[in-house]
């Protein structure tokens, strides 16, 4: 299986709902992360970083 950015906002998304579920002191940490990590990929710039 290939994966792409399009791949990567769900696999965070998964990642970042099971942190919240099990930590849940660190969920502004945690959804911040996940705001800026969405932002990158949705600008292209992780998509240039892995080389797509």
């Amino acid at each position: 299986m290939l994966i792409t950015t399009a791949h990567i906002g769900p696999v965070i998304a998964l990642i970042a709902g099971i942190l919240i579920l099990l930590m849940p002191r660190l969920l502004a940490y945690i959804v911040a992360i996940y705001l800026i990590v969405t932002g990158l990929i949705g600008l292209g710039v992780i998509a240039n970083v892995l080389g797509g």
